[in-house]
């Protein structure tokens, strides 16, 4: 069985920055990208709030000199399915979707968060053209366009609200005759005159053409059922953190996040880090993500050096 000093798993921002770090820190890092290489991240549209870049970035692009730079330091990325893991002990062993198995003496967890979607083929279709799951990656380009939200908690109305400032007119479309977020956020959301509260209503199609969504088919739980014009459709219902193969060892809060104290990467599992989404609730941005792959790996370094 192959053992390193430190494995990743995740091939997003996070993933590929603990990556980069850790093969300078000469750690020869194996990671496994998913099956999703660059992550959520390349669900986006452009790219206009990551350092660095004047112009807008296209996401593949981005993520791929991420994952250029790692395997120019000298880390192993491969593209393997990781399907089990037993950290019980070191070095933890992962098993692969091939049958394979590979251990290591340190493991960075950077499998990040999907967002829920509502499971429509137009939604699928429209996913990147003008179907966003991140109001703060893509709201940007609906600048004086009319855009729409799905969702009634407290993301749903910071998304919306958001919006508001960018946006000529914000639908929030929201299932219930109530919403389930704070006192403090309806009393925002309901206050402000470019927001626009569809109540007791589902979503039945995304509807649009070559050039992306045009506009959002709708049914009221009376049954009616009646179309609005929109630019974009955002999706502020969730998101899922992909955590599942590691719960059984690792501590995760009531969503399913893996709890990392203070600032660091460090889980309850001594010699185990989490970086990006999948410990991230709040930001869920490509920086964020970035930066908390490099603390994983210099805290996977000084642990190593420590246990040395």
């Amino acid at each position: 069985m192959e053992t390193v000093k430190c494995l990743i798993v995740g091939g997003g921002p996070a993933g590929y920055t603990a990556a980069i770090y850790a093969s300078r820190a000469g750690l020869s890092p194996v990671l496994y990208e998913g099956p999703e290489p660059g992550g959520q991240l390349t669900t986006t549209t452009l790219i206009e709030n990551y350092p660095g870049f004047a112009e807008p970035v296209d996401p593949i692009s981005l993520t791929g000199a991420m994952r250029q730079q790692a395997l120019a330091m000298g880390a192993d990325i491969r593209r393997g399915i990781v399907r089990g893991a037993d950290l019980s002990k070191r070095p933890f062993v992962l098993s692969l979707e091939d049958g394979g198995e590979i251990t290591g003496e340190a493991l960075i967890i950077a499998t990040g968060a999907t967002a829920k979607y509502l499971g429509l083929p137009s939604e699928h279709k429209f996913r990147g053209m003008g179907v966003s799951a991140c109001a703060t990656c893509d709201g940007f380009f609906y600048r004086k366009k009319v855009v729409a939200v799905v969702g009634g908690g407290d993301t749903a109305c910071e998304e919306a609200t958001y919006l508001s400032g960018l946006a000529s007119k914000v639908y929030m479309i929201v299932r219930r005759d109530v919403f389930r977020a704070s006192q403090a956020m309806q009393k925002r959301v309901l206050e402000n005159p470019k927001i626009e509260v569809l109540w007791n209503c589902n979503t039945q199609e995304v509807l649009g053409d070559a050039s992306g969504v045009t506009g959002v088919r709708l049914r009221r739980n009376d049954g009616e059922v009646f179309d609005i014009a929109v630019d974009g459709f955002f999706l502020a219902i969730g998101h899922h953190p992909n955590s599942d193969l590691f719960r059984e060892w690792v501590n995760v809060d009531e969503n399913g996040y893996i709890l990392t104290p203070g600032n660091s990467s460090h889980t309850n599992v001594k010699g185990v880090f989490a970086a990006g989404d999948v410990q991230d609730p709040r930001y869920r941005q490509a920086i964020t993500a970035a930066a908390s792959g490099c603390r994983a790996a210099i805290d996977a370094e000084k642990f190593l050096k420590e246990e040395a």
